[in-house]
């Protein structure tokens, strides 16, 4: 009788545990110690398990594109810090080339604007332009929203997540912001340091980090490493056709200007700049000691160049690793599978 007891409470917790492994885990939006109040509105948003559940599987889903080859996710690899690790020039449909590389996806509730241009002014109209982007996904917002009512899965996953199975661009848009807006790394060495959790950075990374504030941090500001500004940093002229900011201001004084990058996860998300011409940060380092060009819309702080000794740089990039976030990159609940 006890060997048959013991065996019914085996089988009942292991039908629990098998329950539990299809159970989402609770999903909640944070802030991170160091970081700003956001500035996207989550209350016209509200972040929820099921609404994000939905969102992930959309980011992941080649059902996007026109022929289902291309997801969010084929240009915003996880392992890469959400780049496309390695292209000069991100891939898209047809394996066409996108117009610049693409930049990662994270901490995206503290930005206004995105893209190289800022050419995005609200983080729910993201997903537009590579839909209808004829070298990315190649389709249109309206079949994608019909491709998804005709889905085995979605309708149901839409009403799970939204109450009833009307699939709408504004539901489908919050759903993949939910997803995107989860995407918040903040727990680099760097991170833990100056919270106080119990990680010191060495010598060489101290030394890096102040040689940074010293002669990075006027672009790179703030815990969020950029100040999301539109810059001409003295890059000769590649693509002639993209004038960066220009594009989107039609202003002659925005010519060649393109957004400040964060350096969060910098080791990850090689290569470097809007067209991915630089695959190691040592190149980065040399082309603002050496090699900026003098252009009529050049950032005033590059006008001389940043006077940097090869020590200087190798204690900036020594610092710069410590803004990698592994628990970030390995984060399964961001993770395709």
């Amino acid at each position: 009788m006890k060997n048959k007891l013991l065996l019914i409470a085996f089988l009942v917790f292991a039908f629990i545990s098998c329950q539990n492994q299809n159970i989402e885990p609770e999903v909640q939006f944070y802030v991170p110690k160091n970081f700003p109040q956001p500035v996207y509105d989550l209350s016209k948003n509200p972040v929820t398990t099921a609404v994000f559940a939905l969102g992930k599987a959309l980011f992941y889903d080649g059902i996007l594109s026109r022929d289902g080859t291309i997801s969010c996710g084929s240009c915003h690899q996880q392992q890469s810090g959400f780049t496309q690790h390695g292209h000069d020039l991100s891939h898209g449909i047809d394996d066409l080339l996108t117009l610049r590389n693409s930049l990662p996806i994270q901490n995206l509730a503290w930005q206004k604007e995105f893209f190289w241009d800022g050419g995005v002014f609200d983080l729910d109209l993201f997903a537009v332009s590579p839909i209808e982007a004829h070298n990315e996904m190649d389709e249109t917002l309206p079949n994608v929203l019909n491709k998804l009512r005709n889905h085995a899965k979605y309708p149901s996953m839409f009403e799970k997540a939204f109450g009833t199975k009307e699939i709408s661009t504004e539901r489908f848009l919050k759903a993949l912001s939910q997803f995107q807006l989860m995407c918040i790394s903040a727990n680099s060495n760097y991170d833990k340091y100056v919270r106080n959790e119990g990680v010191m950075l060495s010598t060489e990374e101290l030394t890096g980090l102040q040689l940074f504030k010293q002669k990075c941090a006027t672009c790179h500001s703030g815990e969020l490493f950029s100040d999301f500004s539109y810059r001409n940093n003295g890059l000769p002229v590649g693509n002639p056709e993209d004038t960066g900011r220009e594009r989107i201001t039609l202003n002659e004084q925005d010519k060649y200007k393109f957004r400040v990058p964060s350096l969060r996860n910098v080791e990850a998300t090689r290569p470097y700049m809007h067209d991915g011409r630089f695959r190691s940060l040592e190149a980065v380092l040399d082309h603002y000691e050496k090699g900026i060009v003098q252009s009529p819309t050049l950032d005033s702080q590059l006008k001389n160049g940043i006077a940097l000794s090869t020590d200087e740089k190798q204690k900036i990039i020594a610092f710069l690793k410590t803004l990698t976030d592994e628990e970030f990159m390995n984060n399964r609940l961001l993770s395709e599978f």
